[in-house]
């Protein structure tokens, strides 16, 4: 027989076929309808050596605009941040790749450590008592929120801020369909959340706020006001956040948000085509026994030493499902691996630096744009590593132009915000250099 991946002989197939009582492959199929059956051969290429198929696929992966040849200004939710090597070494030991989830906890105490260290500094970033060992992205992450809200305040109503990522309020919106939620969108004024608005729509039938800071625009909204306003009517307020902002924000749980979470992807994690990424998940004491998903407990054992275990478990995957605030059993375990390598790698003042770069070049981009004929400020609203401009001509031709350079440019607002017409949201990095922003403002130029 021709070489084969699959290593069975001839023999191997007829044995095992006659082992089930058949003669034939195709015996295997009888129950299928023949004019659903293909009958014939798949289209496909003939089978290729393993140095030419090593060729074909580096020449397809070519065809691909990647942030190790392209100098990268998109952003949205998925960032190019560095990643020390260490992240990479740690996560491919076999000890840690391989491991699923922790069904024998006695016996996974290496993985529960990491688990539990990746809670402690989630803690520590987000200015929470408690945090799950991950979710499986941002927007999970948010709706699994929502629906703790749900079940601690007895209400089944929520304000969403437009300026909230339109992925999470699509992902939310799908949780609130099933459930009976209902969701009243509050708009904005110039980048921030519409206080104004908002407090008009709250009322005592309110669950929660669920609000994004740094927001889709970048801005810096604030959340101390909202989270009075939200309590003052006996609403919690989830907060939605960029982990490396937080090496120079305060963290929300300082003022006052009763649930953060956010997507972890900056956090070590490779930009891989929009996934696997990594949800955290972070709130108080007081509504630690409603919060979905895995918890890793510090405690010792019979001979008194330190141990780590599963905690709270007696919830949604094991007894009464039907009361429930979420069935959620599972978490991104390697991911969250991955940013608790990380964040130690890093450390605290390493951390602060890689916020304090992101945040100022991505102003100096800000204001050299700013003054091109053809860009435009949109908000005049403090932002982070994010900001808006509009160009006079549509996004979609001039990042057309802008890869021609080697150059990613920012996303087309307009696909989510009709009113953002020709608007360009544009993230700046530490990993962008100053050739780097000085090669996107001459080309901006030119292009104008």
């Amino acid at each position: 027989m021709p070489w084969s991946y699959l290593p069975h002989t001839e023999q191997d197939r007829k044995a095992m076929l006659a082992a089930i009582g058949v003669e034939k492959a195709e015996d295997l199929f009888t129950d299928i309808a023949p004019d659903l059956r293909l009958n014939r051969p798949l289209q496909l290429p003939v089978a290729l050596a393993e140095p030419e198929l090593v060729k074909h696929l580096t020449a397809l992966a070519k065809a691909n605009a990647h942030t190790q040849d392209y100098a990268c200004f998109l952003g949205a939710g998925a960032y190019d941040h560095y990643i020390p090597s260490v992240v990479d070494h740690v996560l491919r030991r076999s000890e840690f790749y391989t491991a699923y989830t922790q069904y024998q906890p006695e016996i996974s105490q290496g993985y529960l450590q990491a688990l539990w260290e990746y809670q402690s500094m989630i803690c520590q970033l987000t200015g929470m008592e408690v945090a799950n060992a991950s979710l499986y992205d941002g927007g999970t992450g948010l709706a699994e929120a929502a629906m703790m809200a749900a079940s601690a305040t007895g209400r089944k109503e929520f304000l969403v801020t437009q300026t909230l990522h339109p992925h999470y309020r699509a992902v939310l919106s799908t949780y609130a369909k099933d459930r009976g939620y209902g969701l009243t969108k509050i708009g904005y004024q110039d980048g921030l959340l519409d206080l104004e608005a908002l407090q008009a729509k709250l009322n005592k039938n309110i669950a929660a706020i669920l609000v994004q800071t740094p927001n889709f625009f970048g801005c810096i909204e604030d959340i101390q006001a909202a989270a009075d306003l939200a309590h003052a009517q006996g609403a919690l307020l989830i907060t939605a956040v960029d982990p490396v902002s937080l090496g120079l924000l305060e963290a929300p749980g300082n003022l006052g948000a009763d649930i953060v979470v956010g997507e972890g992807q900056s956090l070590g994690i490779p930009l891989s085509f929009g996934g696997p990424y990594l949800g955290f998940f972070a709130t108080t004491e007081k509504l630690m026994r409603k919060m979905p998903g895995r918890i890793v407990g510090q405690t010792v054992d019979t001979d008194g030493k330190r141990s780590f275990v599963l905690t709270l478990q007696a919830r949604e995957q094991h007894i009464r499902r039907e009361k429930a605030n979420s069935n959620i059993c599972s978490n991104e375990a390697l991911c969250a691996l991955a940013a608790a390598v990380y964040l130690s790698t890093v450390g605290k003042t390493g951390f602060q630096q890689v916020a304090a770069q992101s945040l100022h070049k991505a102003h100096y981009a800000y204001q050299q744009l700013n003054r091109l004929p053809n860009c435009k400020e949109v908000f005049s609203a403090p932002f982070f590593k994010e900001f808006v401009v509009r160009l006079n001509q549509p996004v979609a031709a001039v990042n057309e132009k802008l890869l021609a350079d080697h150059i990613i440019g920012g996303l087309d607002l307009e696909t989510y915000y009709p009113e953002l017409k020709q608007c360009m949201l544009l993230c700046v990095t530490e990993n962008r250099s100053r050739q780097d922003i000085d090669l996107l403002i001459e080309r901006l130029g030119a292009i104008g």
